[in-house]
């Protein structure tokens, strides 16, 4: 069966003139886990030679010519952490638009906080759970601090993240 893919992979100028990864927009998964700990968020450190490497944010990447962002995001999880995420519950959809091109962060929950993956896609350089209460202990990539603001998990008041709640 022949590979219909038309890959995303590659710069475009977003509106506001700076470079965006993904020719299709980009998607990731953050993925929550609520215990009676608190709540948990499962995010990578960027490698240092990635666009905004050396940061904190979720997996994700380019989404391919014709891929619904949830699929983008669900696959770039599986290339970069290693394993299929097969049970989860959709809590929100959040589409950063920079005119023209977004990015798409899906909230999901997950029942059990999985095992931290062994081996992960160079583009990583570790993974691993974090408490909501921790988050501004992170350098979080500029765009997905913006989003866990929108999204009502931190607040920036004062230049300093911090979590909601």
């Amino acid at each position: 069966m022949p590979d219909d893919r038309v890959s995303g992979d590659g710069f475009i100028q977003a509106a506001d003139g700076t470079p965006r990864w993904g020719r299709y927009g980009a998607a990731g998964v953050l993925i929550r886990y609520a215990d009676e700990e608190g709540e948990w968020f499962f995010l990578a450190r960027r490698a240092l030679w990635t666009h905004h490497g050396g940061t904190w944010a979720i997996p994700g990447g380019a989404i391919d010519l014709h891929e619904a962002p949830l699929d983008a995001a669900l696959r770039e999880f599986e290339e970069e952490v290693g394993f299929t995420l097969d049970s989860y519950d959709i809590i929100e959809v959040h589409e950063d638009d920079h005119g023209g091109w977004s990015y798409w962060t899906h909230l999901i929950d997950v029942r059990h906080r999985f095992d931290l993956p062994g081996s992960m896609n160079p583009e990583l350089t570790e993974a691993r759970w974090v408490q909501a209460h921790q988050l501004h202990e992170l350098e979080l990539l500029e765009a997905f601090a913006g989003t866990l603001e929108r999204l009502g998990i931190i607040s920036r008041a004062g230049g300093h993240d911090r979590p909601v709640g």
